[in-house]
């Protein structure tokens, strides 16, 4: 590796990582949850209603057409797309840190350890986000997405082979959370209930965080001063510019989300 890394404060950060993440999945847990069981509950009063309906209009074509148009859930085809794509974003980081893990400087004998621990870890995290997308989706009657983004998976894959330093490593990190983080800001605006809602917006809390987390470790590695990467840092000794490099945007940009429906599985 190019550069040298301090083992225990780059340990630091992973066990903050593991915080943060812990503190994530629960609330994701929470709001799917609670989104999954006000869906199916309209959808069992929707059925209630259909059905007086059918009764009242009589076993005729009417009746039977009203009860198929319920289809499996209440929740919009709109929201089951966001969490399949949601799902393809996550399999793609799944994805990504696996291959980086095949690389002799990621995760093989010549690697640095902590690089290949914080690799690793990450990708168990992104499996978990993925899984808990997956499972709201096929809770509300869609198909689970196994797949991976289609539009950002050639470009992670032309990425993975310049792989060489801990800076690269992080900069490929930068893009998939920054990714992540937007398309799910530009969910919020387009799903159908405040507990989605809810969910995106804190996931993109969360993903935006690690960017900035990110940011600053890629600036400090791009700048010699790998050994100021601590929790806390020594602030009388970071640069001016470590308070402000990790929020480029006044305003969190939404141009690289992935459309709704660009991970959908029909």
């Amino acid at each position: 590796m190019d550069e040298k890394l301090d083992d225990l404060r780059f340990r630091e950060l992973m066990v903050e990582s593991e915080d943060l993440q812990s503190d994530a999945m629960r609330a994701t847990r929470r709001d799917l949850n609670a989104y999954v069981e006000a869906a199916q509950e309209a959808r069992h009063e929707s059925r209630r209603d259909l059905r007086i309906g059918g009764a009242l209009l009589g076993a005729g074509a009417l009746g039977a057409a009203a009860l198929a148009f319920a289809g499996p859930a209440s929740a919009s085809a709109t929201d089951v797309m966001a969490l399949q794509t949601a799902a393809g974003i996550e399999n793609l980081a799944v994805f990504t840190y696996k291959t980086a893990l095949t690389l002799p400087y990621i995760g093989g004998s010549s690697a640095n350890g902590v690089v290949k621990a914080f690799a690793t870890m990450t990708m168990k995290q992104h499996s978990d986000h993925a899984s808990a997308f997956n499972a709201a989706a096929t809770k509300l009657g869609g198909k689970t997405q196994t797949k991976t983004d289609p539009k950002y998976t050639p470009i992670v894959s032309a990425a993975v082979p310049t792989i060489k330093t801990a800076a690269d490593v992080v900069g490929l990190a930068i893009t998939l959370e920054d990714v992540a983080a937007e398309t799910y800001t530009k969910n919020v605006g387009q799903v159908s209930t405040s507990d989605l809602r809810g969910l995106f917006a804190s996931v993109a809390g969360v993903e935006s965080q690690h960017k900035a987390v990110l940011l600053a470790v890629q600036a400090l590695l791009k700048g010699g001063a790998a050994d100021l990467i601590a929790l806390p840092p020594d602030t009388a000794k970071l640069p001016a510019a470590a308070g402000s490099v990790g929020f480029p945007d006044a305003f969190y940009p939404t141009s690289k989300a992935a459309p709704v429906a660009e991970g959908a599985v029909q």
